[in-house]
Parts: structure tokens; sequence; C-alpha cells
């Protein structure tokens, strides 16, 4: 009778065993850890190549990010693809391209070398260094095919992730919702990125309160955990470089204590050798993952005893195809208070019920970003019918609306200035901007903006600007353009010239990259000298000599396209500009008003040749229509810059304002190397016939009668690009060396 009853207590025990190997649950735990947690993929790979079968994902962070890519179906192969082929700095930065901005974010982002919130009269500053919205847009891309799935547990692989709630220091378990959106919020380091809001809570880096959810996971059933721990401990004063690691070293305070204890209950814990990379050591990604397989491989033997405890059948994995393009059906807008559905459809370039690819809802996505008007943009591809979405859009406005911006700059016409900017938004109406420049130099200057955007939709503004500025120039120039006797005995002149300009036009954008605009201008022009005025004075005689003192009236169109990468330093894209002013009035200063119109068109291409090496060439030309012999608005060419006003023309190897008459055509190219990141060896060459009439005459056909050429150094600095090229024309056989420093404006 005992030995029958130790038998069915034998195979009691065998059939308990036997029961909870079948019931065998495995869950793996991946930490935060951000470049360092690569790692991961390293250790899926390993993971994935014994056999082992994972049935839960918890994560953080980093760990969120792989962790759910890895629950919704794809693999460790298709997970080391997908991150060896992403520009990690490019998405963390969040720096927009050029192409997403309007013609005005542009100007703003090209003119000032400082920008921060003024609200209340006072300075504020940033929150975070980016809005991670280039990461969620790519997020979105990737995980199109579980948009449909609110329910993390019914992934491919059941999935939690763990965010902090900023305003209360709770964790915050998110386990359903927008995947996107969630393994975004669990992944937003504090000062790296702008905090996340979900369901009305501001979220932060789950690493703050829970790095390595293993009480969570196992919670969702697991009965056997695996772990892949991607923190480091403790750094050194030699280590603390940057205010990431400073903020990582304070959050690592309670980690490493916890990790203490979590590392025990981690049935197969893996610690990849990562102590020498830092947080933002993406570049490093290859040596990274592999690391993680290292450290994995070295717990092969744990994990394929593990496989065979699980006895489950060989599957492969089926591959993701990702989706490259979809169908709109409806825009559902949240949280615009003080923008429109018009200004925020006409920014995302939105044709509803028109198949479109992701690219271009991206790019339509970061146009809306580049206004700097929302402090977040969360979006949801919601199904609508079998092959269509709806686009669901939870915005937060930037509650900065009053910006102080500054910038500085040198150069050899407007010598030092310095800029001070105050910028408004939402000032009388929904979509509007005031933007007031005031320009503190040699010689005072302000530039005046109000503008309504309503992106595709016809917007309207009025600008208004003042510029002053002398110069040396040859009396050959004043004779040619203004009539001035007794200039015989002085050889050069220093001319006073004085422009105000004020602007009403409307504006709308054409094919998405035109930007057409038509309106009305007032312009006061004033040139003067008090060179010849000295030279003739006597006691009754002013020693001011005036050449014109004018107003004039016009009506103007224009048209522009504008692709170029860069303003200063183009290596790719287009560009056109074309210029109509109809000039139907004037105070008549010289009494020679006749109506006249000035045309001109800039456009050219810059084209890489390497990575390093690029190729800009443009050509350009302008001609006066009419019989007026007012000569005021005749171009003038000589000198460099980007931000010369009427028709001064820049052309390497003349000083400024050397070569005049009413007609010209001049053709520019430019060699840019980049022997290091933001340095440029540049090499130009420009040529040009500048005289009246040259179109109707047909001599524009002629060999060129200018020529300059120039070799240069430039700079991406802070405060602006910084040039300084030695120019010299055959011609003139004499070169000169210029500089300019910063933006121009």
């Amino acid at each position: 009778m005992k030995n029958k009853i130790l038998i069915y207590l034998i195979l009691f025990c065998f059939g308990t065993i036997f029961s909870q190997e079948k019931e065998l649950k495995v869950g793996l735990v991946l930490s935060g850890g951000g470049a360092k947690g690569l790692a991961h993929i390293g250790a899926l790979k390993v993971i994935e190549e014994s056999g082992v079968k994972i049935d839960y994902i918890g994560g953080t962070s980093m760990g969120a990010i792989i962790g759910a890519l890895y629950a919704s179906g794809y693999s460790a192969t298709e997970l080391d693809s997908i991150f060896q082929s992403t520009n990690f700095p490019k998405l963390i930065q969040d720096n927009l391209p050029r192409s997403a901005k309007t013609f005005y974010e542009k100007e703003d982002s090209e003119r000032y070398a400082l920008t921060l919130p003024f609200n209340n009269f006072k300075i504020s500053f940033p929150q975070a260094l980016s809005g991670g919205q280039k990461i969620y847009n790519e997020l979105v891309r990737l995980l199109y095919h579980v948009k449909d799935i609110r329910d993390f547990d019914k992934l491919p692989i059941p999935f939690l992730c763990v965010a902090t709630n900023v305003e209360t220091g709770e964790e915050v378990l998110l386990k359903q919702g927008y995947l996107p959106e969630a393994i975004l919020a669990s992944g937003t380091f504090p000062s790296l990125f702008e905090p996340s809001e979900i369901e009305g809570a501001i979220l932060i880096d789950g690493g703050v309160v829970n790095n390595y959810p293993i009480k969570e996971v196992r919670e969702m059933g697991a009965n056997f955990l695996i772990g892949v721990d991607v923190q480091h401990g403790l750094s050194n004063r030699e280590a603390l470089l940057s205010a990431t690691e400073v903020l990582l070293q304070i959050n690592n305070y309670r980690t490493v204590k916890d990790m203490v204890k979590k590392s025990q209950e981690t049935d197969i814990y893996i610690q990849p050798n990562i102590e020498k990379y830092s947080v933002i050591d993406f570049a490093l990604g290859k040596s990274i993952v592999r690391s993680g397989e290292v450290a994995t491989s070295a717990k092969y033997a744990e994990l394929k005893e593990l496989a065979i405890r699980q006895n489950r059948p060989e599957t492969t994995k089926k591959r993701v195809v990702t989706k490259d393009s979809l169908t709109i059906n409806g825009l559902v807008l949240k949280g615009n208070d003080n923008y429109t559905r018009g200004y925020i459809k006409g920014k995302l370039r939105l044709n509803l019920e028109n198949e479109m690819s992701f690219e271009k809802l991206q790019q339509g996505v970061n146009n809306l970003a580049a206004t700097g008007n929302f402090r977040s943009i969360r979006y949801e591809l919601t199904p609508d019918g079998p092959d269509a979405v709806d686009l669901i859009m939870n915005l937060r406005e930037n509650p900065n609306k009053t910006f102080l911006r500054m910038g500085l700059h040198y150069n050899d016409l407007y010598k030092s200035a310095a800029l001070i900017n105050l910028t408004k938004k939402n000032l009388l109406m929904d979509d509007d901007v005031f933007s007031f420049d005031f320009i503190l130099g040699d010689k005072l200057r302000y530039n005046f903006q109000y503008y309504v955007d309503k992106g595709f939709y016809w917007s309207f503004g009025v600008n208004s600007r003042y510029s002053d500025f002398d110069h040396e120039v040859g009396t050959s120039v004043i004779a040619s353009n203004f009539d001035s006797s007794d200039i015989s005995n002085v050889n050069t002149i220093n001319l006073d010239v004085s422009d105000l300009t004020n602007q009403a036009y409307l504006q709308t954008v054409w094919a998405e990259e035109f930007a057409i605009s038509i309106g009305v201008e007032h312009k006061f022009l004033k040139y003067s000298t008090t060179t010849i005025g000295e030279t003739l004075m006597d006691e009754s005689s002013s020693n001011r000599i005036i050449f014109d003192k004018s107003d004039y009236l016009s009506t103007f169109g224009q048209l522009t396209l504008d692709t170029y990468d860069d303003k200063y330093f183009p290596t790719r894209g287009l560009f056109f500009d074309g210029d109509f002013h109809l000039y139907l009035y004037s105070s008549d200063f010289n009494n020679n008003f006749k109506e006249f119109s000035i045309a001109k068109a800039r456009m050219g291409g810059a084209f890489p040749i390497s990575d390093k090496l690029s190729v800009n060439l443009e050509t350009e030309g302008g001609f006066k229509l009419g019989k007026s012999e007012v000569t005021s608005f005749d171009f003038v060419l000589g000198g460099y810059g980007t931000n010369l006003i009427n028709n001064f023309i820049p052309f390497f190897g003349y000083d400024f304002l050397s070569l005049v008459g009413n007609s010209f055509v001049k053709a520019h190219g430019r060699v840019d190397y980049e022997f290091l990141p933001k340095n440029h060896l540049l090499l130009a060459a420009n040529f040009a016939r500048v005289d009246d009439d040259i179109f109707r005459t047909g001599q524009w056909f002629k060999k060129p009668e200018y020529s300059g050429y120039a070799l240069g150094y430039g700079w991406e600095s802070f405060i602006g690009p910084v040039q300084v090229m030695y120019s010299w024309s055959p011609e003139v056989r004499r070169g000169n060396l210029v500089f300019s420093i910063g933006y121009w404006f």
C-alpha cells in the first residue's frame, strides 16, 4: 500500500512539473538608457536565435520604443536594419528641413541668432531642446500596421510601458491608447524633449520612477523573466560632461539601489558592457548593438534550456511590410484655440480622400511644427473604411506668443550692427504675426512686418522698412545716373543712400512650392553726398548735394520658389525669384518722371557632387521698360551679400555700387567643399554685362564685359554664417579681402 502511495506521489509531482512547464510564460524587461538601449536589439537577436518565445514585454524609455516595435511584429533583424539607417542626431534635434518653413519663417530663421520667449516683460527659456516631432512622425509610420489596436494586450506580443506624471511624481502605466504616443511619452527625457500630454496628464520619461518594470511584467502573467539592463551606475566627475549626464546621474541615485533587488528577481539577467558609451552616442550604434549580442551570448546555454522547457513549435516571424502611402478621409482638430482650421489645413497641404505618401504627410506636419506655434503636435491615424484613415490631431499651442530676438552682423557696406526684434503672435486676430526689427549701428535702420498667414489660402500683410548707408563710389557712377556738374575735380564721392519702403500685399502658395504675391508699394528714395558740397562750399551754400529725393508709388507682382536646403551654403535645391514693378507716380524731385517698369529675375540650383562637395549655379537679369529718365532704380552691381536692397546686385571682383545700367545679365557659380562639419572652402566666379537697353539692342548675347573671382572660407557659427573672401577681377587688376559675420539683416 505504501509503495502505491509513493508511486502516486511521484506521478503527481511529475504531472505538476509537466503542467507548470506547459504554462511557462516568459516576460522580457527592457530598461531605459538612451543610445545604450540599442544593445536591446543585439540581445533580441540572440534570444531569437536560441528559440525562446517572448510572451510579454515591458519597457521604459528606449526600452519602450524597441520593445513596442518588437511587440508589434518586427523581428530583431528588421529592428537592426531600421535603427542602423536612422539618423538619430537629426531626429532628436528636431531640425526641421528648410523646405518645411514658409517664406516668412525662412527669413526669421536666417536673421536672428537668438530667440527667447518674452512674456509680461520677462525673459524665459525654452523647456527643452526638442519637441520630439520627427521621432513621433517616424514612430507613426513604423507602427501604422497596428494603428487600430488600442489595447496593448492585443498586440502580437502583449506590451506595456512606463511614464512619469511630472506634476505628481507618480508612475503611469501605459497599456492602452495610441501606441506611438505612449512610447514617446515613456521616452521624453527631461530637458531634452518637451513633456507629453496624454488624457490631461503631463508625462515625462518613465525612467524617473521605474526604469526596469519587472513587477509590472510579472503582473501581466509572466512567470519567467528575462531582463536586459542598459543602465549604468553612478558616474565620476570626469564623465559628467553635459546637462543630460548630470540629470541622468541624479536619477540614478535611486535606480542603482533599486536594481540590486530587481536584478536578483530576474531569472536571466543580461547586462551589456556599455559603460564607455553615453546616452547620446547614437553614432556608435553598431558597436552598442554588438555589445548586446556579446552579453546575451554569454547566457545562451540558459536561453537554450528555457526554449526546450517552453516546448513550443518553431515559428518564423512574419515580415512587417511598412506602408508607403495612405488615404486620409477626414481631419479632426483638437486644441487649436488661436489658429483656424484653414490655417492648419493650409500648412498640412492636405487633399482629403486622395492617396498620399507618408513622406508628404510628414512634410505637412513638419510645415505646421516649423511655425513654432505649437508646443507639441500629436496625431492619430484611425481606420475609416478598409483602405482609408481619419487624421485626428491633438495640438498643444505654444503659450509663448511674444518673443525677443537678437542678432549681430558685420559687413563692408553696413559695417557693425546689432539687431533687437520684438515679435508678437495673435496680436489682432488668429493667425497673425507682428514683428519689429530695430537695428543699431553706424546708421539706424528698422524693419516692420505684420501679416496674417493662411497657408495656401490668400494671406495678407504690410511691411515697412527704413535703410540708410553710405559708401565711397566712383564719380562715373554718379555721372551716369544723375545730372551732376562740378565733379570733374574729384575721383570718388561718399554716396549716402536713404530708403523708406512701405508695402501692402496679398500672398498665396501654389503647387506647395511657389509663393505668389501682388501688392502696392510706396518708396521714398534719397541719394545725396557731402563730398562735392564740401569742395564747392562757401559761406552761403549748404554742404549736402541731393541727387534724388522723391516719393514713388507702384504696383508689383512677385513669384518665388526656394527649395535650397540652406540660404548661405546651399548643397541642393532650386531657386527662382521673379519681380515686376510698375511705377505709376512720383513726387518727381528731378522733373523727369514718366511711367516705367522694372523687371528682374534670379534663378539657379544647387547640386551635390559627393557628401562634402556641391556646386551652386545661378543666372540673373533685369531690365527697364519705358522712356522715363528716372535712374534711381537702375541696376548697380558690386560687392557681396544676400540682403542688398532695391536693385543693388552682388558681384565679386568689384566694390559695392561699381557697375551701373538700366539692364544687366549675370551668371554666377560656386563650388563648396565642406571639409569639416559646418566649415566650408569656397571657390566662386561671376560674369556680367551691364549697360542701358542691352536686351533691346541684343547686346546681352555678347561676351560678358565684367568678370570676378573669389576664394574664401565659410563657417556656420552660432551667430550665423562667417565668411572671409578674397576676390579679384582681371579688369580692375586689384584684389580685395571682404568679411561678413553673422546673419544678414
